[in-house]
């Protein structure tokens, strides 16, 4: 345990600093693709996606996380979860491509036949991975993950933009998920040298397994909520608005999973090893989430001022559309970003019960908004989704604590200050735009927008709530990557600057 607090935090900026440069190189990209595809493309497979996507959560069964979380592991448990893993890969790789004519007819699409038969390889490649990527998580080995990630993604990337280049279309978005997964399995193996041995499922594995399947449950439900929007969309809409929204969802969710799945796998390795003093787990917990807040939450308000002109300058005037539902979605991100660490305490608590159900209500209650707001349109989706991560907040946290005392007092108190700031900051920054800035070039609105909504948002929560911990925290984080006398050097600065304060 020595050295802990530190290691989580040194494995936290690594892994949030690979998402990032992954997510730079998504953009990137998305950039290229963008001019070179149209939206029917993007449309056409968001469709298969939409309906595909939710193989790799079974194939999974939670395992990934059950590893992790176990305070002691054996070579048989492994190894039954490995090919446990395998098996479910093969079935859902031959069941999806059983099914891939079934999907195209539901479509009234024949383009999607030979896309999803394609595609159903992904599940086994991902099956091969998913025990070597647990144990370098649960080893906190998150340097070597994130070389393997910024590499597949990499190839990936360039592999599709030369494909599209060369005029293959819609199948450059088809191959690029899988050569992406082809050199992340490849990179585990190679980083992890352990080898599954004979399938024992013993008492062990069952344990594991009945938490994976609790884990399962909610991604499943997770799952259904987030793809329901896009299959509704394709049937009514058609992939020409879907490639709109579809594009602005990936925008968003890149940038969402820049902090929430690195961030993931540190919380639940740092706080599972913390159950045993909940006074501690409590006091970390409070810190990461009002960090995670304090930078978070500004930049998500910032994009949504600034995110219609910044799409329109990556992509291109005929994605206008785009960015205007790039900035709804990043409006929800201020608030959504928050739902997304509830799987820290639910995982830490060993209840992944109670996160299965959590996940079944809020699926449900999503299925319903999207009913209502299917009619007006990817908007109309979009503004209601938003309004309810705001309606949803405190209280999927306040659930997720209940097993440690963690109520809705303390989760306004740990996040309140920086939603306020955040959503204020957004406020001033569309006043300005629009009665200011409203005829000036788009870069140079961006450029003027950034440094006022920043400047509001630290005054504000910096200033009148006094909310500086978080700056600690990063003071901290910068300085494990920086010689020791100029980390020290910052830090006497600042605490210096806090006592004058």
């Amino acid at each position: 345990m020595d050295g802990h607090g530190r290691q989580s935090l040194r494995s936290g900026v690594i892994s949030i600093a690979s998402r990032g440069v992954t997510v730079v190189i998504q953009f990137g990209a998305t950039l290229f693709l963008a001019r070179l595809l149209s939206p029917e493309d993007f449309g056409l497979v968001a469709m298969v996606s939409a309906i595909m996507g939710f193989a790799p959560v079974l194939i999974d069964l939670g395992t990934r996380d059950a590893a992790v979380q176990k305070s002691k592991i054996t070579q048989d448990e492994v190894s039954g979860l490995f090919w446990l893993n395998i098996g479910i890969g093969c079935v859902f790789t031959l069941l999806m491509a059983a099914c891939s004519p079934l999907i195209a007819r539901f479509y009234k699409e024949p383009k999607l036949e030979s896309m999803a038969l394609l595609s159903s390889l992904s599940f086994i490649l991902l099956a091969l991975s998913c025990q070597h990527y647990a144990l370098l998580r649960r080893a906190m080995m998150f340097q070597k993950i994130a070389i393997i990630e910024i590499g597949a993604n990499l190839l990936g990337a360039c592999a599709a933009i030369a494909m599209a280049f060369h005029g293959a279309g819609y199948w450059a978005l088809v191959f690029r998920p899988l050569l992406t997964a082809v050199v992340t399995a490849g990179g585990v193996w190679l980083s992890c040298r352990w080898l599954p041995g004979i399938p024992k499922f013993t008492q062990g594995v069952k344990d594991m397994l009945k938490f994976g399947l609790n884990v399962t449950g909610f991604t499943m439900a997770d799952y259904v909520r987030i793809a329901a929007d896009r299959v509704v969309l394709g049937r009514t809409r058609g992939a020409g608005e879907l490639g709109f929204y579809q594009n602005a969802l990936l925008m968003y969710d890149n940038l969402m999973q820049v902090l929430y799945v690195p961030l993931h796998g540190v919380a639940v390795a740092s706080l599972s090893k913390l159950r045993d003093n909940v006074e501690e787990l409590r006091r970390s917990w409070a810190t990461a989430l009002s960090s995670l807040s304090f930078y978070a939450m500004p930049a998500f308000g910032i994009l949504a001022v600034t995110g219609q002109d910044l799409i329109v300058l990556l992509l291109g005037e005929k994605w206008l559309f785009t960015g205007t539902l790039f900035s709804v979605f990043c409006l929800r991100g201020v608030a959504f970003i928050v739902d997304r660490t509830q799987g820290w305490l639910h995982v830490a608590a060993g209840r992944a019960d109670r996160w299965m159900k959590w996940g079944i209500i809020s699926c449900v209650t999503q299925l319903a908004i999207l009913a209502c707001a299917v009619p007006w349109g990817p908007m109309g989706v979009a503004i209601a989704y938003a309004l309810s991560a705001y309606v949803f907040l405190v209280p999927t946290i306040a659930y997720s604590g209940r097993p440690f005392g963690i109520g809705a007092t303390e989760v306004i108190r740990v996040v309140g200050p920086q939603l306020f700031g955040a959503l204020g900051a957004a406020a001033v920054g569309f006043a300005v735009r629009h009665f200011f800035l409203g005829d000036a070039p788009r870069l140079v609105r961006m450029i003027v927008l950034v440094p006022v909504c920043g400047a509001f948002y630290l005054g504000l929560v910096v200033g009148l709530f006094r909310v500086r911990k978080p700056l600690e925290v990063g003071l901290s984080a910068v300085g494990n990557f920086l010689p020791v006398r100029l980390s020290r050097f910052i830090g006497m600065r600042f605490q210096s600057a806090s006592h004058k304060n």
